[in-house]
């Protein structure tokens, strides 16, 4: 804990020049973020006795990245400000799957129906407890799955400046309704394959003309 205390302390100071955000990584359940909490606030005693500013209103959040915690994440209201949905991690321990693992790689898939459910679940569980949520990660940054997730009510993705363009092209092709109705028929799909070719020939019939463009970018 003392190194951790070092990492908040420093955070909080930081908090005073900018919109600084503290997010915990690996969360599994309510209470190890009430213990993160706990040491949080010995620190900021800390640097109240020491007379050094900070951020009192800091916003705290949690990634998503086990099942245990998708499953109960409406658990955390009141608890955090924010989510995101960690999904390269999620995926992996979702299926049972090391993505390191070259001989077993290959069953690692975002578009795998258990999976999508499990996103599906955090983002509408997130929206009834209101608590904003964002999604980070190499799906993320999928253009495949772009449509699908906004269907599922996602408004918020971290990704690399260079993939924003291909997103833009294509949001500007569809509107939210359509992509409500693309979720739906997803929902109902067994295999991961059935999924993404459906995305696929979706993706091309919105795009039209521009969809070779979209794949030479």
């Amino acid at each position: 804990p003392d190194v951790f205390k070092i990492q908040l302390r420093a955070l909080l100071r930081a908090s005073v020049h900018g919109d600084l955000r503290i997010m915990f990584p690996m969360i599994s359940s309510v209470e190890e973020v009430k213990e993160i909490k706990k040491i949080l606030r010995e620190v900021m005693e800390e640097l109240d006795r020491d007379e050094i500013p900070y951020n009192r209103d800091i916003k705290i959040g949690a990634m998503i990245e086990t099942p245990s915690a998708a499953l109960i994440c409406d658990h955390f209201k009141d608890i955090v400000d924010f989510f995101s949905i960690g999904t390269n991690d999620l995926i992996q321990y979702s299926i049972a799957v090391d993505r390191g693992n070259e001989k077993i790689a290959y069953l690692y898939d975002p578009a795998h129906p258990g999976v999508l459910r499990l996103i599906e679940k955090i983002i509408a569980s997130s929206r009834e407890v209101g608590i904003p949520v964002a999604m980070c990660g190499e799906m993320a940054g999928d253009v495949l799955f772009f449509p699908l997730l906004l269907g599922f009510g996602l408004r918020e993705f971290s990704v690399s400046p260079l993939i924003i363009p291909e997103l833009k092209m294509v949001a500007s092709h569809i509107d939210i309704t359509q992509t409500e109705e693309l979720a739906s028929k997803v929902q109902e799909m067994e295999s991961g394959h059935e999924v993404r070719e459906f995305l696929k020939e979706k993706i091309k019939e919105l795009l039209g003309t521009d969809y070779q463009e979209l794949l030479e970018a």
